[in-house]
């Protein structure tokens, strides 16, 4: 019987990510997100006892956007979700994909003793990990 690797979560996920504050209007990260060809923003902690949040494209559709809401006095912290789900960089990927599908997400950062270590979404999983083993 062949013994299968572990690939984690570490091994897949991206190191380079944005982190804004929450404070920052919806057209700041708007600009951010068009600089950096991102689809998402990590709003930091406010202090050590906040948590981190996520802000999506998806999200600035549906709550700025579609509501016809002015981006330039739209805070981040109105729209994003608090707090983020995240996951352990020593996490095996079969088991974030299954986070993934359970709670309907499809990025989280990679959190590890209360510090980002990454970002992970279902193309690194699928893409690095699945692929790569092959």
């Amino acid at each position: 019987m062949t013994e299968r690797s572990v690939v984690r979560v570490a091994d897949v996920m991206e190191r380079d990510y944005v982190v804004v504050e929450g404070v920052a209007t919806v057209a700041e990260a708007l600009a951010i997100l068009q600089e950096r060809n991102a689809h998402f923003l990590i709003v930091a902690k406010r202090n050590e006892d906040d948590e981190f949040g996520i802000v999506m494209v998806a999200d600035i559709a549906k709550q700025v956007l579609a509501h016809d809401r002015s981006p330039e006095r739209t805070n981040v912290y109105e729209i994003m979700s608090k707090p983020v789900l995240s996951v352990d960089p020593k996490m095996d990927i079969r088991y974030c994909a299954r986070l993934f599908h359970r709670f309907g997400i499809s990025t989280a950062p990679v959190i590890q003793g209360g510090e980002i270590q990454g970002i992970v979404a279902y193309d690194q999983l699928v893409l690095k990990g699945l692929a790569g083993r092959s």
